[in-house]
């Protein structure tokens, strides 16, 4: 099935690939698919989700939102696809600094996949949103949450959730001042190799760096992990943003243009 060859790409991290396959396959005619609009509702959600993990997430906020309304028509266990997108919107929100409404959200979509899990597989909405929560709790300071979830859900998870989980564990551990346990953790990291979260491994550890006085270690742990994200993700992820406060801070210059 296209779709599956899609699906195939996105867990390859050939984002760009993914999303135009998945927005031509939602734009064939209708009558090409002869399944109502299940495998639309599909590739939309594939096309979206590639654009976030890729970091335009911004730009398709206002298709999350359609696509959301449109699947609220489902029933049972079609209402995963549903938990699925608003997870991503959810990373989205998160990505925006909008923390206490991604708290909300992915609260939220616990609660129903909970509800769903006697119909369906929920395991995979369920990681995920609890990844999107963590880091939601960390953006707002709650690090004692957001590392209690990392911990005790990682053993579970695998992929990109995983990486986000130990990220969140990370960057929890930091906001703490725990940067020896911190730096000890990225090198756990080291096995994850998800272009989703390319950058976060040198943000984390330079961040570590930085919180035990090795400056210099610091700056280049930054300088790697700007690289990466300039490299692996689109202009617009917010991650590259992050990545140049957190160099220019290190280095005490004035914010780069």
């Amino acid at each position: 099935m296209v779709y599956d060859r899609l699906r195939d790409l996105f867990a390859a991290g050939e984002y760009e690939k993914a999303e135009a396959g998945a927005r031509a396959l939602a734009a064939a005619p209708s009558h090409v698919w002869d399944r109502g609009p299940v495998v639309e509702w599909l590739a939309k959600s594939l096309a979206t989700a590639a654009a976030v993990a890729h970091g335009r997430g911004a730009e398709v906020l206002a298709e999350l939102d359609a696509l959301i309304a449109d699947l609220e028509r489902t029933t049972g266990a079609g209402r995963a696809l549903l938990l699925t997108v608003r997870g991503n919107r959810v990373a989205v929100l998160v990505g925006q600094g909008r923390y206490t409404e991604a708290e909300a959200e992915a609260s939220d979509i616990l609660r129903a996949s909970a509800r769903l899990a006697h119909l369906t597989e929920v395991w995979r909405i369920e990681l995920s949103a609890l990844a999107n929560l963590a880091d939601a709790l960390c953006g707002q300071g709650r690090y004692e949450e957001a590392s209690a979830i990392a911990r005790g859900n990682l053993p579970r998870a695998e992929g990109r959730t995983a990486a986000a989980l130990h990220c969140v564990l990370v960057r929890s551990l930091n906001g703490h001042g725990r940067h020896e346990e911190a730096l000890a953790e990225t090198r756990r990291l080291m096995s994850y190799r998800v272009r989703a979260e390319s950058g976060a491994l040198g943000i984390a550890t330079a961040t570590a760096l930085h919180g035990l006085g090795r400056r210099s270690e610091a700056e280049g742990a930054a300088r790697q992990a700007l690289a990466a994200c300039e490299q692996f993700l689109h202009p617009a992820h917010p991650r590259i943003e992050e990545a140049r406060t957190l160099l220019c801070r290190i280095t005490a210059e004035h914010p780069l243009a």
